[in-house]
């Protein structure tokens, strides 16, 4: 059984300035709500889909705990 525990902390996400670089590209499946979820924040802060995916990855793996 896979139990997922939500904190309550926030992260904060700045607006991208133009130049950074860096990340691979590679493709997932992922249900349409959070493909909407992305897309509104991509726009709110100039990052593509792929950057803040792997943005919110290392945060939950450097979040996460396994028992």
């Amino acid at each position: 059984m896979v139990e997922v525990i939500f904190l309550k902390e926030k992260l904060i996400l700045n607006k991208k300035l133009k130049g950074e670089d860096g990340f691979k590209t590679f493709s997932i499946r992922i249900k349409d709500e959070i493909v909407e979820q992305l897309d509104l924040l991509s726009a709110q802060t100039n990052r593509s889909r792929n950057e803040l995916v792997g943005i919110l990855l290392e945060y939950a793996i450097s979040n996460c705990e396994v028992k």
